[in-house]
């Protein structure tokens, strides 16, 4: 697999703080013990993500518990009381729900246990970052996605068709997901300025795949107008919910849907082949880095250093064609 390049970014806040309130604690512990709480433990990204973390905890000679909250908040504030009581070394997690990272990291901060964000930031109320955080570079991965599909619609004289619509798949409840969205929206645009608004839809949903196939199924139905669709979003579950949609109308044929993760278009490839799905794309990054790269920060806090607040992972848009090369081991 091509090594993917990862780039930090330090900002001006400082987890000084928060290096100081950790490190009595971990000295105390004999044994490295790491958590990773992670808000939909069943879906693909975050298996791989804890996988990744998990292999770099043990290389470090620790043990590390993998804890799925189920997209649900007080299974998740349950699991940072349980790390807590067990007295672990640190934590990684990603958050069902941004308004409760206070809470959260105050949990954390006065059992003097240190802990790294991935995915989505625990951030305060003006969206400010608590702790360092591990993720993808979400707006210039959301350009990437957005330059595919602008290249896709002019090399197939699809701009300034009435009957030709974009549709983003966005979750605006997560700020990790905006960007997403925005930088999908802006390189389209500016690739093809003459495709009319007017026929640039929306489908908020919550990250999973039932929910996106239901808003956007609503959006395919609420306007037959459009014939073909051009679709893109803000994670890959989200996309593929939108494919299934469009099977289900049976506009497929004719739509093209590029995802975000790549972790199940591949599945859409290994299964039905370039031809048998209206998955044409998708925006890899690493799962792996991500993982990996949160311990990583952790485990630079646990000894007294100070990382960057933002440690930021960049992605390739995969095809049919170069998925296998790209992914390696990932496009099994």
């Amino acid at each position: 697999m091509k090594k993917k390049m990862m780039s930090a970014v330090l900002c001006a806040a400082t987890v000084g703080s928060l290096v100081a309130g950790c490190m009595t604690a971990s000295a105390e512990e004999d044994k490295l013990v790491v958590y990773g709480i992670y808000k939909a433990g069943d879906q693909t990204w975050f298996i791989d993500e804890g996988a990744a973390a998990q292999a770099a905890v043990e290389a470090e000679g620790g043990e590390f518990i993998f804890v799925d909250a189920k997209m649900n908040p007080e299974e998740y504030l349950k699991a940072i009381d349980n790390a807590i009581a067990n007295k672990a070394s640190g934590i990684v997690t990603c958050i069902p729900d941004q308004t409760m990272s206070q809470a959260a990291v105050d949990k954390a901060t006065e059992a003097g246990i240190p802990i790294v964000a991935a995915d989505d930031a625990l951030q305060d109320t003006e969206g400010n970052k608590l702790v360092p955080w591990v993720g993808i570079n979400a707006y210039v991965i959301g350009e990437a996605n957005g330059e595919w599909l602008a290249n896709y619609a002019i090399e197939n004289e699809l701009v300034g068709k009435e009957e030709v619509g974009l549709l983003l798949m966005t979750m605006d409840t997560v700020s990790s997901c905006v960007p997403r969205a925005e930088g999908e929206f802006d390189k389209f645009t500016e690739l093809c300025p003459d495709f009319s608004e007017d026929n640039i839809f929306y489908a908020d949903y919550d990250g999973t795949t039932d929910k996106g196939n239901t808003a956007a199924a609503a959006v395919i139905t609420a306007n037959p107008q459009i014939t073909t669709w051009l679709v893109t979003g803000a994670n890959e579950e989200g996309c593929i919910g939108a494919a299934r949609a469009l099977e289900s109308a049976g506009l497929d044929a004719d739509a093209c849907v590029v995802g975000l993760g790549a972790y199940m278009a591949k599945d859409e490839w290994n299964n039905k082949g370039a031809e048998g799905t209206c998955v044409k794309a998708s925006a890899y990054f690493s799962a792996e880095q991500v993982g990996a790269g949160s311990v990583e920060v952790l485990m630079s806090i646990i000894n007294g250093e100070e990382p960057a607040m933002e440690t930021a992972v960049d992605a390739v848009v995969v095809t049919p064609e170069n998925y296998k090369e790209e992914m390696g081991s990932y496009a099994e």
